[in-house]
């Protein structure tokens, strides 16, 4: 059996939001501030959707998709930022980029002068991390396993979004662990075609776990 030398440790995390002083009566409105916020507030409204949503399915995606549909009433609006899959833009700029474009085109389209009320306005927000030590660390890929199947959902995220997306581990720590420490480097790239997009963090768990599932069968022969 193979025993990495450095163990992985999980860790969870606790969100700590802040309200910016900006936001979006109209889609206009909501393409400028897409544009002019700080990018770490574009992080959170995608991104960071995964980990609000995390118990259930959404059909949106991310926080602005939610808004046009639930606030303004305009589906295809809707539609076109849901597909959006941020994890297929190698940066948060560039992200931002093609939302400003998707809602550029849809204004040329079809206008947009619905206005909301404030409280149903889009408030963008950003937030930061604080990092949770859970008590959970792994040598071997069964306890890599089993720390997997018991870690809170936040771990989950903080490893397999949060690394890939904001911290430049393109591969996330999952992967990263099991290609450098377990020499393991089939089941890293398998981990790393996983895609949390429009999904829960559980399914993305359920998904893990299976794979290293398999993994320990062809060990065992």
């Amino acid at each position: 059996m193979r025993t990495a030398a450095h163990p992985f440790l999980f860790v969870g995390c606790v969100e700590l939001r802040q309200t910016l002083d900006m936001h979006a009566l109209d889609e206009r409105e909501l393409m400028h501030r897409v544009a002019e916020v700080p990018a770490d507030s574009v992080f959170f409204h995608t991104f960071g959707y995964f980990l609000r949503h995390r118990p259930f399915t959404t059909a949106y995606g991310n926080d602005f998709a939610r808004w046009a549909a639930l606030e303004i009433g305009d589906r295809a609006l809707a539609e076109r930022l849901a597909v959006v899959d941020p994890f297929a833009f190698p940066t948060v700029e560039a992200l931002r980029e093609h939302l400003v474009t998707i809602l550029q085109d849809h204004l040329r389209a079809r206008g947009g002068d619905l206005r909301v009320e404030f409280d149903r306005a889009f408030h963008f927000q950003r937030s930061h991390l604080v990092e949770v030590e859970l008590g959970l660390a792994a040598t071997t890929l069964a306890e890599f396993r089993a720390g997997l199947a018991a870690a809170d959902a936040t771990a989950i995220y903080l490893h397999a979004v949060e690394a890939r997306a904001r911290g430049g581990r393109r591969a996330g720590d999952f992967a990263e662990w099991l290609r450098g420490a377990l020499e393991l480097p089939a089941l890293a790239e398998r981990f790393e075609r996983i895609d949390p997009y429009l999904t829960t963090l559980e399914r993305v768990r359920g998904r893990l776990l299976r794979l290293v599932d398999r993994a320990l069968e062809e060990e065992r022969g």
